[in-house]
Order: C-alpha cells, then structure tokens, then sequence
C-alpha cells in the first residue's frame, strides 16, 4: 500500500474521531443524568486521543493530518441530527443519535482494516475499532434501556 493510501485511510479515521469527539461533547452537555453525562464525556475525551494517536501515524508516513471533522457524509449529519435531540433534551433522542454516530464510526473502522495497511497502522486501526464497537454497544444497551423505560 502507497503512503497516500495510508495517509487517506487514517485522515478519514480522524474526521470520524473528530465528529465523534464533537457529538459526544454536545450529547454531554444536554443530557441531565450525571451517568450519562459522564459517559459522553469520556467517550469524547476517547476519540480525541484516538485522532491524535492517528495524526501520529499520519505524520510518520509523512503526511498532512486532518484536524476537524468531516464536513459532509452521514457522519457529520448523524452528529447534526444529535444537535435537534439534544435541543429538546430527549435522551432515548441524544442516545438513538449516538448509536447512529457509531454506527457509521463502526464501518469507517471496517472499511480501514479492509485495505493493506502496515503492521503497526493495523494494529493501532485495530485497537480503536474493538473500542468504537465496544462503545457502540453500549450505547445500544443503553438505547434499549431508555426505550423499556418509556414504555
């Protein structure tokens, strides 16, 4: 795999950190649950340290990093639509937003461990993913809990 390749696949792993550490910092700020909003935080603090662990990476390969967000893509618009939930301070909103964030998190994960990455790229990509998928679970869990309270 070429250096550009690498330094692409890991700047589009940074916007998806990036949107992520965004979303989660505006879920914190408008759920009232102390638990929750502890959760969202360190989720935010998490993708954070992911995308400078993957601007590391980038640099090594010599390239330019990504340091914001994605501007367009389901990403970002699912980070939007978490805006609107959060706005009205549903939570069951804030965490189905949340699950959908993750949601396009897990398959950037995916779809960066189906190219030919380096060891140390590999492993670093592999790490996070296990983590986001982790996290995306737990979300649902959480989902799923909020609903059966509603209800």
């Amino acid at each position: 795999m070429d250096n550009d390749t690498i330094i692409s696949t890991l700047n589009n792993l940074i916007e998806t950190c990036k949107d992520g550490q965004n979303g989660y910092k505006e879920a914190a700020e408008g759920v009232e649950r102390a638990d929750l909003k502890t959760f969202f935080y360190e989720c935010s603090q998490q993708r954070s340290q992911f995308a400078g662990e993957l601007q590391s990476l980038v640099r090594e390969h010599g390239g330019e990093p990504s340091d914001s967000g994605s501007v367009s893509g389901s990403i970002h618009q699912g980070w939007i639509n978490l805006k609107a939930a959060v706005t009205g301070q549903d939570e069951k909103a804030i965490l189905n937003e949340c699950e959908r964030g993750e949601d396009s998190a897990v398959n950037a994960y995916k779809n960066a461990l189906e190219e030919d990455l380096p060891a140390n790229v590999r492993s670093v990509v592999q790490n996070q993913a296990n983590t986001v998928k982790a996290t995306h679970d737990k979300i649902k869990s959480l989902r799923d809990l909020a609903r059966a309270a509603a209800n």
